[in-house]
């Protein structure tokens, strides 16, 4: 009776350890494709996880929306998401927030800033957008979600362009496209100098998370767990890897993330008209 006891004991450890390993070799994360530079930034990450026992692969996607259809597929266990994305996975309980990083100047989190022609007049109310092509990007917090939470927009006559990017919005208004973008304030501080001639008008009030690694909620939950403290541990690791995840996500450290980090985000989402049933498409 010991010894089929002690087999059994055996066999047990031998398929937690098989299971594991097999949760390790699928482990997909994915990437936006029209994020200029993705591949390269992420790759570190990517061995810096093999570093210490877990082998991932990357899978990529087009825009927002079929990212959200990979990642509630299964064809995805996890991604670094913008905070709609990732703040609807939430409300539909199917991924949870784990670590963002935190750049080198200090900041993780972003708002969404509105965009003019220089010398327009600043934004006031959903009345602003009346009559106008506006711009932005499709199922993002400083974009389509932001545009969808102002009161009364649905009173409004407007006409929605769908932007590829933040910057492919930004873009569009540049020449000439569209007469007002909405736009990730991040991405606007940084190429708002070759836009002289436009200038912000309006912003949110609140601020999202940025970049969450955000874990599908059918991943192993130890999986989930060795993860997350791998990521949290490059904060004390100087070794090449470590040193080449900061370098290339431009960052100091990583930070957890939870719920509680999302309630602007979430907020945003619902009164944008988000739901459990929500179809990744307005």
């Amino acid at each position: 009776m010991k010894l089929v006891k002690q087999c059994f004991l055996v066999i047990l450890s031998v398929f937690v350890i098989l299971t594991n390993l097999a949760y390790a070799a699928d482990f997909k994360i994915l990437i936006m494709q029209d994020d200029k530079g993705a591949v390269e930034r992420f790759q570190p990450i990517l061995n810096y996880l093999k570093k210490n026992g877990i082998t991932a692969s990357m899978v990529s996607a087009p825009n927002y929306p079929h990212a959200a259809k990979m990642f509630v597929n299964g064809e995805a266990d996890a991604m670094f998401s913008g905070s709609g994305l990732a703040g609807t996975l939430i409300i539909k309980d199917i991924a949870i927030p784990t670590v963002r990083p935190v750049s080198k100047d200090g900041s993780s989190t972003y708002k969404a800033v509105i965009l003019a022609p220089k010398g327009a007049p600043k934004f006031t109310d959903a009345k602003y957008f009346a009559g106008k092509k506006v711009v932005f990007s499709g199922l993002a917090a400083a974009g389509e979600f932001y545009y969808r939470s102002i009161p009364n927009i649905k009173n409004v006559n407007a006409n929605i362009i769908l932007a590829a990017s933040h910057g492919a919005a930004i873009e569009a208004l540049a020449r000439g496209a569209a007469d007002i973008a909405i736009a990730k304030d991040k991405v606007w501080d940084k190429r708002k100098e070759e836009f002289s001639n436009l200038e912000k008008v309006g912003e949110d009030k609140g601020e999202n998370p940025d970049m969450t690694l955000m874990l599908s909620k059918k991943v192993n939950k130890d999986l989930v767990t060795k993860v997350t403290n791998i990521l949290l541990g490059i904060n004390n690791d100087n070794s090449p890897e470590a040193l080449e995840v900061k370098n290339k996500l431009n960052a100091d450290s990583f930070i957890k993330t939870t719920q509680k980090d999302f309630n602007h985000t979430l907020d945003l989402l619902k009164r944008a008209g988000v739901t459990k049933d929500f179809n990744f498409s307005f």
